[in-house]
């Protein structure tokens, strides 16, 4: 093992990156920082059934998006790679070779329809979760149970050849997890897992376990779900007379409802994302988190705290602060509920903190796929400055501030008739007059001149400011009122002001 902090985060390319798996990611890379040590990218390809085309460029991609750059990896190399285990085959072999020869392991024969018969037999008897294990392998086609002549020719015969790990029965299996403590297996609990399939390739349990060595692997974070596994992982470290890493098995991630771990199928029937950017290699397609609207670095500050705290209550956090503050002994153990209102929440603050440039190419982007790109920057700063307090998605930005560049088709028409008073049309008329005399169209002067009117008429401003708000916009929701109309310019306004007028006035009419 080496003195150095050496991490790994290992995916399958067999679809979209899950954003638990951005989160594993994510704690992988902020103890490698906090460490001074390495974060490696390592591709997981031995289940070639499953591999799906695009989903490794997906992956990088991901990783990019969010800034968590590795420092080894598949495209960029390093010493101990390569880095994509189908490229690694002929170093699985001579492992698993090695473990049969010193009776770890054996080779088994047994084809699919004896596998299904013997799993049929066992339940017959009442065992409804049948596993090849130590009460089973003598009962099957393997080495354990052939003599050396049947099994050589079953090998030279080259069908149904998987080799598989040779479980001790009795013993406790117990290794220290860096999340839960100690924890501890039955081998007669075990399986003997397959460790090279029919294909010739590896299992996860193999590669995992030959990579993590080879790599000098010194910390292995990873998801909950391969706590169960862990035992045979140390079995396998035992039978190679290897040092094995410490593990820290990460909580789940929650639906919504705290029951059970979300997926995929949960971000289409609630209509939150779930992967990090879109998906559409495969007949499924779906929109990311950065299709949503939200900034990178808030999905990090959203997903650092589901499942670990710094102890106090702060909550907002960038990259080298979260490297700074994590540790392993703060992660939870038990699972995160995913809440959807907190992530946009967290994205709202990040907005607000951006600079207007910040923001600005995704904000250019969008409006431009709706067919607005001969707009000038200084119209979106002064847009992005207008609204960025309330906006909680950026797609928010050109949903908000359309008005500012299409006059409406459709007025609230129902708060007009609650607030109109016709007794006030000269008033309206005489506001108009003033905004058409000023000559240098700021916010100051606008707001000066409509609220110097309202106050010396002994008018509300409950009664005149949301009429004009509607004159303007059609809705009474939008930002602040003068900055808006500054923005829109004068001419806009007035054009706006006369045609909503007569819209509104003649809709009020024919209501009553």
């Amino acid at each position: 093992m080496s003195d150095k902090v050496r991490v790994r985060f290992a995916p399958s390319p067999t679809g979209p990156l899950h954003i638990g798996g951005v989160r594993t990611a994510l704690y992988n890379y902020l103890f490698a920082k906090k460490h001074g040590g390495t974060f490696i990218l390592r591709i997981e390809d031995t289940d070639q059934v499953r591999y799906v085309e695009g989903a490794e460029k997906y992956i990088q991609e991901a990783l990019h998006w969010f800034g968590l750059h590795y420092d080894e990896g598949p495209e960029i190399g390093g010493e101990y790679g390569p880095y994509r285990q189908s490229e690694r085959k002929n170093l699985y072999s001579k492992y698993a070779e090695q473990l049969i020869n010193s009776g770890h392991a054996y080779y088994a024969f047994d084809s699919e329809e004896e596998l299904d018969a013997m799993r049929e037999r066992e339940k017959a008897k009442g065992n409804h979760s049948p596993k090849y294990d130590h009460a089973i392998r003598q009962s099957m086609k393997n080495s354990l149970t052939l003599s050396p002549e049947e099994t050589q020719q079953y090998l030279d015969k080259g069908e149904n050849i998987t080799v598989r790990l040779l479980i001790p029965t009795d013993e406790k299996i117990t290794f220290e997890d860096q999340v839960r403590g100690e924890v501890t297996f039955s081998s007669n609990e075990l399986d003997d897992k397959v460790i090279i399939k029919k294909d010739g390739m590896p299992t996860y349990h193999l590669a995992n376990i030959v990579d993590d060595h080879s790599m000098a692997i010194t910390h292995v974070i990873r998801g909950e779900e391969w706590l169960s596994s862990t035992a045979h992982h140390v079995l396998m470290y035992r039978f190679f007379e290897w040092s094995p890493p410490k593990f820290a098995h990460l909580p789940l991630i929650l639906k919504p409802s705290g029951k059970g771990k979300l997926s995929k199928r949960d971000g289409a029937k609630f209509g939150f994302p779930v992967f990090p950017l879109q998906w559409d290699a495969t007949e499924e397609s779906y929109l990311g988190f950065r299709e949503f609207g939200f900034m990178p670095e808030a999905v990090l500050n959203f997903l650092v705290l589901l499942g670990w705290n710094p102890g106090d209550d702060q909550e907002m956090f960038d990259l080298k602060t979260m490297a700074d503050l994590f540790s392993l002994e703060r992660i939870v153990k038990s699972g995160a509920r995913f809440d959807f209102e907190k992530a946009k929440w967290f994205n709202q603050q990040y907005i607000m903190k951006a600079s207007s440039r910040d923001v600005l190419p995704v904000v250019k982007a969008k409006f431009a796929a709706e067919g607005y790109v001969d707009l000038d920057d200084d119209f979106f700063v002064a847009a992005i400055n207008l609204l960025n307090e309330r906006v909680e998605l950026l797609d928010e930005f050109f949903l908000k501030g359309r008005f500012l560049i299409e006059t409406p088709t459709e007025y609230d028409q129902k708060t007009f008739n609650k607030k109109w008073d016709n007794a006030n049309s000269q008033h309206f008329a005489a506001i108009y007059d003033g905004l058409e005399s000023i000559a240098e169209w700021k916010e100051e002067n606008i707001s000066h001149s409509v609220k110097d009117y309202i106050q010396s008429n002994d008018l509300k401003f409950g009664a005149i400011l949301p009429i004009i708000r509607i004159l303007i916009s059609g809705t009474m929701k939008g930002p602040d009122l003068f900055p808006s109309l500054e923005l829109l310019g004068k001419e806009r306004v007035l054009q706006r002001w006369n045609a909503g007028l007569v819209t509104l006035l003649a809709n009020n009419e024919t209501s009553e």
